[in-house]
């Protein structure tokens, strides 16, 4: 009896998990670049540029550069919902639409995130091992931010 519930079980699982295969989220895939995105209104130096890249665009930009995991069902919700939450956070593609009052408190979050590093997030980290910030990458970055926000103020 045990063994014939454990079968159904098992057999529904698999059944559930090859039906929800079935049901994809829309890509943060963008063919062009925003006419508000942060590099179209401000200096964004080269090594700053590919520091953001590497480390900060795939949940803070409208172009996402997916893993191959992204196509497997229930992790292709999670990673959706990440970016989503992380381009709600800060979205460097739409930086320029901000209120000047958010853009300086948006930069303040982007020092203060990488100083305490809470960004980029260790389980983005865990498998993108190149997008973690060097003590240099973030001296860079503050450097840069503190010179965007004087040309804000």
């Amino acid at each position: 009896m045990k063994k014939s519930i454990l079968k159904k079980a098992t057999i529904m699982v698999i059944v559930l998990l090859v039906a929800i295969q079935f049901f994809k989220t829309k890509e943060n895939k963008s063919i062009q670049v925003s006419e508000n995105a942060i590099t179209q209104h401000y200096d964004v130096p080269e090594n700053i540029q590919n520091i953001l890249k590497t480390s900060c665009y795939d949940c803070h930009s409208n172009n996402t550069n997916y893993p191959w995991y992204n196509k497997i069902q229930p992790i292709n919700w999670w990673l959706a919902d990440h970016i989503n939450e992380g381009k709600e956070e800060l979205n460097f593609d739409e930086f320029n639409a901000y209120s000047t009052k958010k853009k300086l408190h948006k930069l303040d979050e982007v020092i203060e995130t990488i100083k305490d590093n809470e960004m980029p997030l260790k389980s983005y980290t865990i498998i993108h091992s190149n997008a973690k910030l060097s003590d240099s990458d973030k001296q860079e970055i503050e450097a840069w931010v503190k010179k965007i926000k004087s040309e804000i103020q």
